[in-house]
């Protein structure tokens, strides 16, 4: 038997953000992107968008999408970082500020 676990509401994921000190339009700015870029990471499949967000947040992207990182029939962890055109060299030391 598979455990399912479902996706963090955007209300969540925006507020664990805050919690960071930040908001999603200042990552997406601080990551080179327009303001509301990373917003579409909130409502459809976006590795890269979705790596940016967690590794604010000091955790895995599947813990905040597991709908998206675990296959739905074997339940094993997918490999999505290999869908990012440019990987992300390192985490950010914070998201926000120096």
């Amino acid at each position: 038997m598979i455990l399912r676990k479902s996706d963090w509401h955007p209300a969540d994921i925006i507020a664990a953000l805050r919690k960071e000190g930040t908001t999603l339009a200042a990552l997406s700015r601080k990551a080179g992107l327009s303001s509301s870029t990373l917003a579409n990471a909130l409502t459809r499949p976006w590795p890269k968008g979705e790596w940016l967000i967690a590794e604010c947040l000091n955790i895995h992207p599947s813990e905040i999408w597991p709908t998206r990182y675990f296959d739905s029939k074997t339940g094993a962890l997918l490999d999505r970082k290999v869908r990012i055109r440019q990987v992300i060299k390192k985490p950010p030391m914070s998201c926000f500020g120096g």
